[in-house]
């Protein structure tokens, strides 16, 4: 079992970023330093995490992607992706540097950075992974939406924009989390047209974010079992850490297709050992 969506943040910025949610969206249950939210997942028979780390503005990404490297060094269970802020001045050594230092992609959050998918200051970013074959986990849906973010993500974010990224970086590698959020069904479209495309469950199949009762997210899955992968925005949940892997249980998928979306997607876009496990 991978975690595709944990977040890692050194100690000041996980508490300002927990005061955030405090303040604008849900009470975080676990207040755990880096290291040990790594260890809680491990400790609990998750195989392999995937930590994800954003700089909310210009200038802080070096250091974040220099702290985040150091901190999995010795972890082989841990495979880190690197941040940088869109259009920031060295936006291409900041990521050419994180990745000699062993970060496997990039992730994005177009809410919190307040840029949409297709901005041209992401293109260094997109090109960089490209290149390198690594892949690039952005939030682009336009929820969970709140008035405390630096832009409008109904503006900024939807299918149409990350379908333009694709289709004008055919190499890239792209995860986009929470199954595309409100555009749940349209994703799933998209799904069809770009083999190059995942979507991560985190916090839809827990049943949490503020979207309609389709039904539309479970039809996912089972259909498309094959490109989804289990995440889980751990620590920063207001409910238990297994709730979201206890609802992936009770869709009643086949063996084959749970183990993919458990873990055999994950390892496969983010070219994960599974038999590594010390």
């Amino acid at each position: 079992m991978i975690d595709a969506h944990v977040h890692l943040f050194p100690d000041r910025l996980f508490a300002a970023i927990w005061r955030w949610f405090d303040e604008h969206a849900w009470p975080i249950r676990y207040r755990l330093d880096a290291a040990s939210v790594i260890d809680f997942l491990l400790d609990r028979g998750v195989a392999h995490v995937v930590a994800l780390i954003y700089a909310h503005r210009a200038g802080m990404a070096a250091d974040l992607n220099g702290w985040l490297a150091e901190l999995v060094r010795d972890r082989p269970r841990v495979t880190a992706l690197a941040t940088v802020f869109p259009g920031e001045e060295g936006d291409r050594s900041i990521l050419e540097d994180a990745f000699a230092a062993g970060l496997r992609g990039v992730k994005v959050h177009c809410h919190v950075q307040g840029v949409a998918a297709d901005d041209r200051r992401l293109h260094t970013v997109w090109e960089a992974c490209a290149e390198r074959g690594l892949p690039a986990v952005v939030h682009a849906g336009r929820e969970p939406r709140s008035p405390a973010y630096p832009c409008d993500p109904h503006a900024i974010c939807d299918v149409g924009r990350v379908e333009r990224v694709l289709r004008d970086h055919p190499d890239l590698r792209l995860c986009i989390p929470h199954l595309g959020a409100d555009e749940i069904e349209a994703y799933g479209q998209l799904l069809d047209h770009h083999e190059n495309l995942w979507l991560d469950t985190t916090m839809v199949l827990a049943d949490y974010l503020p979207l309609p009762p389709t039904g539309r997210e479970v039809q996912l899955v089972r259909a498309r079992p094959d490109r989804i992968l289990y995440g889980t925005d751990f620590p920063n949940v207001p409910y238990a850490w297994d709730r979201e892997i206890k609802k992936i249980a009770e869709l009643g998928l086949p063996d084959e297709a749970l183990a993919a979306v458990l873990g055999g997607n994950a390892a496969r876009l983010f070219g994960i050992d599974l038999g590594r496990k010390s």
